[in-house]
């Protein structure tokens, strides 16, 4: 089972973002959209684990003892850069516990011999990705220079920077991803509240 640790959106926020993605997505054709019913922060991406193991993984995040918390999300930009784009992204703020709940996560996870990020947290929230490529952050072999977002880009800059709004995250979420044709479908498995 392929799975991973979220947060949810709340729902007037994830409105704001699939109408911001609406107004630029033919800007981008050949870009792969997140589906707005599958927006989502990643804490962590696990990934293919036997299903008699994820009992054990939920026992364990029952154990996180954070408090809820702000965030907000705005702006935007690419990973790896924005000339070398796989990954158009808008931008979370947030104090220091976004960063402590993910790092809580991995230190839960790796006790459970799930092996620990190898880079600090980079919270973001994807909505597209350029071709067939990598959706990860960092750079990979191979990168050069593309035009997936180019034209996007070129939209964007022009324009102040969006705005979609705050929330408080009261939850995580362990997810499902069941890979489909037309893009990942998720599916909750577990809930897990913050303080």
């Amino acid at each position: 089972m392929r799975i991973f640790i979220a947060l949810d959106l709340d729902d007037p926020i994830r409105e704001r973002i699939d109408h911001f993605i609406e107004g630029v997505r033919g800007f981008a054709p050949d870009a792969r959209w997140v589906l707005p019913e599958s927006l989502h922060i990643t804490l962590k991406f696990i990934g293919e684990k036997p299903v008699e193991t994820i009992d054990e993984i939920k026992r364990a995040l029952a154990g996180v003892e954070l408090a809820a918390f702000d965030l907000g999300l705005k702006g935007y930009g690419f990973f790896p850069t924005a000339k070398s784009a796989r990954v158009f992204w808008v931008g979370i703020e947030s104090g220091p516990e976004l960063v402590e709940l993910a790092k809580s996560v991995d230190r839960i996870t790796s006790a459970l011999g799930i092996p620990k990020e190898d880079r600090p947290f980079s919270p973001h929230l994807t909505l597209a990705r350029g071709g067939g490529s990598s959706g990860a952050p960092g750079w990979r072999k191979g990168d050069k220079p593309n035009r997936s977002f180019q034209i996007l880009l070129e939209k964007l800059s022009r324009l102040p920077a969006p705005e979609f709004g705050t929330m408080t995250a009261r939850e995580f979420f362990l997810y499902q991803s069941q890979l489909m044709r037309g893009g990942s479908r998720y599916t909750k498995l577990e809930r897990f509240a913050l303080r």
